[in-house]
Order: structure tokens, then sequence, then C-alpha cells
């Protein structure tokens, strides 16, 4: 009888440096590549319209790179543990594959698995490695579990020996197994300006950055106008790219700006090894610091539409909506504004951005959030962003806010940064005053 294992494709959507797939290969006759469109994923509200339209893009693309080796994607829909038994019945496979995740769902969904596979005698192999360069916990600080702070994590995170990249398979020989029909490519209320799904995409987006971009990232990744940055980041999220082949790749090029990249990559799998040891921080004070947080829906509704009067913020609201994505300075921007000026929970932010990012990750999104909001991994929990001395900073001459808020392209120079100082200029008074804001976020919460 020919042998058959399961891949389990959750966030790892690539055949590039795969070791789940890779397992299954050594270790069966015949795989089946499978993805399920859970529907936990759904009831908890992760699969949002940019996502859902990155993705289509994406399991085609996998799909096709199946068939490219003869074989296929199998995708089922439904309670993500029953459709792996389902298909372990339905094919006698004695092995499930699977990437190891890092949030409270994926633990359990492992443990599930786990116990449900093994009432039919079909073992489950958890794969490290994945979905990170360096494996949570791989790296921890004397008698605790997890680091809590980056720049030591960094020094140790740096010394890690990992593995070498592994090829794509030259082969996929699959069982004749049924398979849900494709999502649907073109998703009511996706935005605009997303992004092609997929690992060509990502890794045809990869090339052109380590041979034209990388070289300046450092002095250029904070320049808003400028947009100096990767764009990898939903490639990442889906696991279309290889967390660790990127950092390979990245340091064969040397230099500040790759060595600057890395770091950046250094900050994803720290988030990842928090989430990891404290799953609650997705929704909970990773360090409380008793605020009382003011709640006020007209602020929060106006920083979701990029009204709020402060240009800077506003544009990069608007970015957001059309893109999917947001400019990582013009993320610390809009989040420092929400937390620590309107003193309005962090929750509320890293909802909207979950809602709208096509690299909507629970790890990087909600320990961000935290981060800003003091209530995070930040060793400066009451640090606060002003938008107009950060305007001024990154993009000094307006071109940031004229790309988003054409309205105001007629305000000269760096006055665009303030419209409230002009006569008759069609756009929101100022949502609060920066000093006012300010008085109110240290009343609440006192002096750094």
């Amino acid at each position: 009888m020919t042998s058959v294992a399961i891949v389990l494709f959750t966030s790892d959507l690539r055949v590039h440096d795969h070791p789940p797939l890779r397992a299954a290969l050594d270790a069966a006759e015949r795989v089946v590549p499978l993805f399920v469109l859970d529907d936990g994923v759904r009831r908890a509200g992760f699969t949002a319209p940019n996502r859902l339209a990155f993705l289509a893009e994406t399991l085609a693309d996998l799909d096709a790179s199946l068939r490219a080796r003869g074989g296929r994607l199998v995708t089922r829909e439904g309670p993500v543990v029953d459709e792996v038994c389902a298909v372990v019945r339905e094919t006698g496979a004695r092995e499930v594959h699977v990437a190891a995740g890092v949030s409270r769902y994926a633990l359990a969904r492992e443990e599930r698995l786990r116990r449900e596979l093994g009432a039919q005698g079909c073992a489950l192999r958890v794969h490290d490695g994945v979905i990170t360069a360096v494996t949570p916990g791989a790296v921890t600080p004397d008698g605790r579990d997890h680091f809590a702070v980056f720049t030591p994590y960094l020094r140790q995170w740096e010394k890690v020996r990992t593995r070498s990249p592994l090829g794509a398979p030259r082969r996929v020989e699959v069982p004749d197994v049924g398979s849900a029909k494709p999502l649907p490519e073109n998703v009511p209320g996706a935005s605009a300006g997303l992004p092609s799904g997929g690992e060509r995409a990502g890794r045809e987006r990869l090339d052109r950055w380590l041979s034209s971009g990388i070289r300046d990232y450092a002095e250029r990744h904070d320049d808003l106008a400028g947009d100096g940055t990767s764009r990898l980041s939903p490639y990442l999220h889906f696991g279309c790219l290889s967390p660790l082949e990127v950092v390979h790749r990245a340091r064969t090029r040397g230099g500040e700006g790759a060595e600057a990249f890395v770091r950046q990559l250094a900050w994803r799998d720290f988030h990842h090894q928090t989430l990891h040891a404290r799953p609650s921080a997705a929704h909970a004070d990773y360090r409380t610091q008793h605020d009382r947080w003011r709640t006020d829906e007209r602020e929060a509704a106006a920083w979701r539409d990029g009204e709020t009067g402060y240009p800077i913020v506003d544009a990069a609201m608007r970015q957001l909506r059309h893109e999917g994505w947001m400019h990582n300075r013009a993320r610390l921007l809009v989040s420092s504004f929400l937390t620590k000026t309107l003193y309005l929970d962090w929750r509320i932010g890293a909802r909207h951005f979950l809602d709208l990012l096509v690299d909507g990750d629970v790890a990087n999104n909600q320990l961000n959030w935290q981060w800003m909001a003091g209530t995070g991994t930040d060793t400066r929990p009451n640090r606060v962003l002003n938008p107009l001395t950060q305007a001024r900073r990154f993009d000094p001459d307006g071109a940031y806010v004229r790309r988003w808020l054409p309205e105001l392209d007629f305000l000269p120079g760096r006055s665009i940064h303030e419209p409230w100082k002009a006569d008759g200029v069609p756009y929101p008074a100022p949502l609060v005053e920066l000093s006012d804001g300010l008085a109110r976020f240290k009343a609440a919460r006192g002096k750094d």
C-alpha cells in the first residue's frame, strides 16, 4: 500500500525552505498539501477582506507551484481539526506535518490535532523554524522563559547558528482526494491598492529589494515620502517568504543597510517569542500601567477616518485604508497619537489595524501597539511622539502628506503640516491641542 503523509499549510504558504513539506516527502511516497479555511479563524475576526484577497492570490500561486511539480493544493473549509482528520480517513495518512505556531489559537490547535490524530493512529509532526528565523524559546535569559527587552535578545539571536535554507522540491505526488473550490479573488471591501499575493510575487520583490533597496536602508527607512522600506511584511506574514531565507540572503549583502534590515527581522522574532511565552498579550497588557483609558468614540472615529486635523496622522490613516499597509514610522506615529495624545485604549487601534492590514499579524501587531502604548516591552513606557516634530523630521517638505491629502497641496513647504495656521483652509480643526493631550496623559500616568 502506498504511504501517505499530509502537510497542513498555515502561515507558511510557499514551497521554498519548507521543512514540513520536505519532511513529509521524505516520509511518504505521496503527500497531501492541505490548506483549511478555518472556521475558528473566521469567528475570531481575522478573515478581513484585505487578507482574504491576498490569501486567495497566494493559494492560487501555491497551487500553481505544486502543479508545476506534478502535484496540487488540496483545500477544505470548516473546523481545521475536523477537516484534517477527514483527510486522514480518506487517504490513510500516517503522519501530519505542520509548522509550529506561537499564538494561543495555534497552540490549542496543535494540542487538539495531536489528541484527535492519535486516536486515529496518525502521528503529528510539528516543525520549528518555519514562520520565524530563530525558534521562539531557542534563546532565553537565565532563569526565565523569554527576553522581555529587545537589545539583550538581539545579542543572543545574532549568535544562533541556523540551518541552511531548503530548496523547493522537484516533484510532489498527491493521492486522489477531494478539494473545495478555490477562494474567489475578487473580495468585496478589499482596498484598491493591495500588493499581489503569492510566493512568486514575494520572491520577485525580495530579489529587487536585495539588488537595489537594502544598501540604503539604514539611511532611508524612516523617510515617509521616499518609502525606502522592503514592503515584504505581507509575504512574511503569510509565509510566502521564509524569514530564515530572507535573513540568510540579506546577510550575504553585508553593510549597514543589511544590518539594519536584519535587525527588523529580529524584532519580528522577538515579538513571536514574547507572544509564545505570554499568549495573553494578544489582548491584555503585557506590563500594566494601570491605565484608565478614556472612552470617546467621536475621537476614535476621527482617528480611524483620518480626520484628526493633524495631516501627518491623517495621511497615514488614508494610506492604510488604500493600500492595506502603512509605513513603519507612520505606524509608530499614529499609535502614539491614539494612545498617548488622545489617551484611548491601544486595543482600539490594534483592532482597526487588524481590520485593514494585509500583514495583520497577531504577534507583531499587538505587541508593536503595546510597545507604543507603554504597556509592552518598551523600557520607556511614557515615550510620546509629537506628530508635528515627527512630520518636520521625516516628511520635511510635506511630500508624504501631499500624496495622501491632495486637498492640502496648495500649502507651501512644511506649512502643510499646520493647515490651521492658514486662513480659509477647508480641513478639520485639530482634534486636540497637543499640549492638552500631553497634560491629560501625564495626569493619568505620571511623568517618565
